[in-house]
């Protein structure tokens, strides 16, 4: 291949679950993740074919589409793409087991004139389902060739490369509109069922079709919802609890060596009760956090997130919102940035303005370590079930506030305009562990490099408060006493304490607006673990936090003023990231700053009552 000639650009179509990217990534050596469910992205990929293939291709994998008359973001880039690109050929991703709804976009690439080539995926999944498809019959019907392709090893993409060469610089952009009336859809939507009973050959979906209707279309569908969602959200701490143990040993047991080593002094004070046990405070619910990561990776894969998307659909509309929210609000347990960015896909501008402003109150992965922390407090020595209820429960929680909240803009932004949600079912899969366990490890590892550095530049600065001034004849108690963090703190306690927290314990809740996981590691420091127990930094935190009291004796980690916080820390907004993506993707600061101060008055709020009602 000549590395100085004209790369010609390819377009790859298709419905989401289509096998679309992992065609791209085959053909690019490239490796984008692939999700089974619509409004992942809304940006289209770029890369160049690979030296094997003998051809010098550009290929752009646009958003999966279900229709190319434009009814959401991602249908609007993929036509501005077929529209405004200087193409040479579209290659259409169609899924052998979803032919009789895929077959609309090869209808209405016809009716737009754009000459095109088949990628068929997903053929041995319809061989397993007991289907057979007719390739001649197709390549005939549609006037393109044909190919067959495996997207998990690679097999006839080559095949499918030649014919696409083959084919020759066929594609010439539409010079004109598709009708977009609903009676013209439907009939391009029955017309392709037609064509699909033309090709495929089936003896049965009865594996498929006996799951949905116990999972999507019964009166057990939501019950069983609820309790798939709260066997998650218990397991993060259930499963995860050896893993943290682990954890928690060795981080205790470096302390212990630096203890060793150095003896008693500042520097030994500064690597083991800082750094090391700051640290060691937060990367110890890393386990957890890579148990919920893997719990939705197996939901995702196995196909029932796609279903949740449609189960969900009419409670959401009930609140102003759609199925397609359900993407970006489930993004929203893992990290909000990136649910913010998901909304891109909404169609209407007031779903999209509703959705940003609860996409906050979901419970983030930053909260859980905060959550492990305060729940392993009120249950310590207890069964680990009884934290894991609790913390699913604080997830339905955080959920049912979102709907409130949403439910409230709804009745306040008041429009005409409907949002319609189409999905198409990907079909049951059981899910591949490495391709779940390396997906988990990377998502885990980016919330590893996220909130490691922040955690550290934090450590050094509470730390170095807490040591200013200096005096080697005071206990740990007198040098907290006496630093410049207790000047600070001391002056804002009147804030703190109707939600019956002292100033120690504020100070470590105003470094959370940096990052939520600051916060245990501010415990940490503050409270300064001079001494684990029994190897163990979680129970000395915790030990520490049963003894810390007011200077009147009075406990200050009570029942009411854990669940207080907990409150507050499902409701505020103190994620700095956060703001800034919204200001961005919203194009205003007014939005940005409205949210900021509504969430965290009406978390403080809250939090204030529950104490004080308790």
């Amino acid at each position: 291949m000549n590395a100085d000639s004209v790369f010609e650009r390819v377009a790859l179509v298709g419905s989401p679950n289509s096998g679309k990217t992992s065609l791209f990534n085959w053909m690019t050596g490239l490796r984008f993740k692939t999700v089974n469910y619509p409004g992942s992205t809304v940006e289209s990929h770029r890369g160049k074919t690979l030296p094997v293939y003998g051809v010098n291709f550009e290929v752009i994998d646009t958003p999966g589409i279900y229709s190319l008359v434009p009814s959401s973001r991602d249908e609007e880039v993929t036509l501005d793409i077929l529209r405004r690109e200087d193409l040479d050929r579209v290659i259409l991703v169609l899924d052998a087991l979803q032919l009789k709804r895929q077959l609309l976009l090869a209808l209405q690439l016809r009716e737009l004139d754009i000459p095109f080539s088949v990628a068929l995926t997903m053929n041995d999944l319809a061989e397993k389902a007991k289907k057979s498809l007719h390739l001649p019959a197709l390549s005939e019907i549609l006037d393109a060739p044909v190919a067959v392709v495996d997207g998990r090893l690679g097999g006839g993409v080559k095949e499918l490369v030649r014919k696409v060469h083959e084919q020759g610089r066929a594609f010439k952009k539409p010079s004109k509109e598709l009708p977009s009336s609903e009676e013209k859809v439907r009939a391009l939507t029955q017309q392709s069922r037609v064509l699909a009973q033309k090709v495929v050959r089936a003896e049965g979906e009865e594996r498929k079709e006996g799951l949905d209707r116990l999972l999507v279309h019964s009166f057990l569908s939501f019950p069983i919802f609820v309790l798939v969602m709260a066997a998650l959200f218990t397991s993060v701490f259930y499963v995860a609890s050896p893993l943290m143990d682990l954890v928690d040993f060795l981080f205790a047991s470096a302390s212990g060596l630096v203890s060793e080593i150095f003896g008693h002094g500042l520097l030994s004070d500064f690597l083991g009760s800082g750094i090391i046990e700051g640290m060691g405070a937060v990367f110890v619910f890393v386990p957890q956090i890579f148990i919920l990561f893997l719990g939705l990776s197996f939901l995702e894969e196995s196909g029932y997130l796609a279903r949740a998307s449609t189960l969900i659909d009419r409670p959401l509309h009930f609140v102003g919102l759609s199925g397609r929210s359900f993407v970006p609000l489930l993004s929203g347990f893992a990290c909000a940035v990136p649910g913010v960015m998901a909304t891109r896909n909404l169609k209407s501008a007031r779903e999209r303005w509703i959705a940003v402003f609860i996409l906050p109150l979901m419970t983030c992965s930053a909260r859980l370590p905060v959550y492990a922390l305060l729940l392993a407090f009120l249950f310590f020595g207890e069964p680990a079930w009884k934290p894991g209820l609790s913390l699913a429960v604080i997830y339905f929680a955080s959920a049912f506030v979102g709907a409130v909240a949403a439910y409230i803009l709804h009745k306040i932004l008041k429009t005409k305009e409907r949002s319609f949600f189409l999905m198409e079912l990907p079909p049951y899969r059981w899910p591949q562990a490495k391709r779940m366990f390396s997906d988990s490890l990377r998502r885990t590892n980016a919330y590893i490099k996220r909130a490691g550095p922040t955690i550290f530049f934090f450590i050094l600065i509470l730390w170095t408060l807490t040591h200013l001034p200096y005096d080697s004849s005071w206990t740990a108690t007198q040098q907290l006493e006496n630093s410049v963090l207790a000047k600070i703190g001391m002056f804002m306690e009147p804030l703190f304490r109707p939600m019956g927290l002292d100033w120690r314990v504020g100070l470590a809740l105003l470094s959370a607006f940096v990052a939520r996981e600051v916060f245990v590691s501010a415990m940490a420091v503050i409270f300064n673990l001079a001494n684990v127990a029994e190897g163990s930094l979680q129970a000395s935190l915790i030990t520490q936090m049963k003894d810390a009291h007011f200077p009147d004796g009075h406990l200050i980690f009570t029942t009411p003023a854990v669940v207080a916080m907990i409150v507050f820390f499902m409701l505020a907004l103190q994620c700095l990231s956060t703001t800034g993506v919204v200001v961005k993707e919203m194009g205003s600061w007014k939005y940005g700053l409205f949210q900021l101060v509504v969430l965290n008055v009406v978390a403080y709020a809250a939090a204030v009552l529950v104490f004080q009602l308790f």
